[in-house]
């Protein structure tokens, strides 16, 4: 408190251009333009603007930014380049972390598919390789001894 008395009574505030400035009044005043007494200390202007409308503003742009009205919003290509970064990013981390168990099995089941697949066409080929009176010989054994 002493302190503040007894630097209180060398120096006082000026307000220029809406600022407040602390001169020391033991050095000379080259641009003040107030008629303070060195004794005493000038009370700060008031600023534009109340704290009621910084709290509007405020108030304001929160509800703005929940609903996405963000003022600056990002141009298209900055957008864009973002989310392709994102996607490599998320890539990377799951080519990194490995498949898990459901992707092993998936993974498998599909691989079986595709060997199943091949045997048929090799089976298909080979019939089609097979002379045709050879495989209505086959047929009409298969429905002859059925039929019995």
């Amino acid at each position: 408190m002493q302190f503040l008395q007894t630097r209180a009574a060398s120096t006082f505030l000026t307000n220029n251009d809406h600022h407040l400035h602390l001169v020391d009044a033991s050095q000379p005043a080259l641009n003040r333009q107030s008629t303070v007494d060195n004794n005493e200390i000038s009370q700060p202007n008031k600023l534009n603007g109340s704290v009621a409308d910084f709290q509007n503003l405020h108030r304001e742009l929160l509800l703005g930014h929940k609903r996405g009205l963000l003022f600056g919003v990002k141009p298209e290509l900055k957008r864009v380049m973002e989310q392709r970064r994102g996607k490599l990013h998320k890539e990377e981390e799951l080519a990194r972390l490995g498949p898990s168990d459901l992707e092993t099995e998936l993974r498998k089941r599909q691989q079986k598919l595709k060997e199943y697949e091949l045997e048929e066409m090799k089976q298909r080929e080979n019939q089609e390789r097979i002379p045709e009176f050879i495989r209505v010989k086959d047929n009409l054994r298969r429905t002859h001894t059925s039929d019995q």
